[in-house]
């Protein structure tokens, strides 16, 4: 049931493009589709995933924030699938840190990013969502967002200074907690 993950370079096609809105959440594809994105992110220890992703062109991705070894300070949510989202409001109050992507593997950037956003969203049982995220789930929505406008995290690093391994990044993570 996992499936393959579109990889930078290789399939820049459906990276790199705008995916279309979902019409019919009910129908049993966007269902099914859902599932299969749920269970490859977890099944990837990622965070969150999108329908590009997985060459879906389809405005859908996943949040599914919790600790593990490649953000061991993550908090914990409840997976949700993420619909047509729109980011409504993002403040000025920027913040600058790493990450990765499960189609960019092996690199971690560092990103400016806004630490608080206002959206709006459908969830899978058709229900308008409006919330306010912070931090991590701030920077978890706004990467997956990017990801339906065809755009990576690379490219939003300022430096070429700001890119370093998964390894080295491990190394940082390392530093800190000693």
């Amino acid at each position: 049931m996992t499936l393959s993950i579109a990889q930078m370079k290789t399939d820049d096609d459906i990276l790199r493009n705008i995916a279309k809105p979902v019409q019919n959440i009910s129908s049993e594809d966007i269902q099914n589709l859902i599932d299969r994105l749920m269970f490859t992110c977890e099944k990837a220890k990622g965070m969150g995933i999108a329908a590009p992703q997985i060459f879906q062109s389809k405005q859908i991705f996943i949040m599914s924030s919790h600790p593990n070894e490649r953000y061991p300070d993550a908090p914990v949510m409840v997976p949700v699938a993420v619909i047509n989202p729109k980011i409504i409001w993002q403040s000025h109050d920027f913040e600058k840190d790493w990450e990765g992507c499960l189609s960019v593997p092996d690199i971690r950037g560092l990103v400016l990013r806004s630490r608080t956003i206002n959206v709006t969203y459908t969830n899978r049982y058709d229900e308008k969502i409006e919330a306010e995220y912070h931090g991590f789930l701030a920077r978890l929505f706004q990467h997956e967002y990017d990801h339906l406008k065809g755009i990576l995290f690379i490219d939003k690093v300022l430096s070429e200074a700001d890119i370093i391994t998964e390894k080295e990044y491990q190394n940082v993570m390392m530093k800190r907690i000693i």
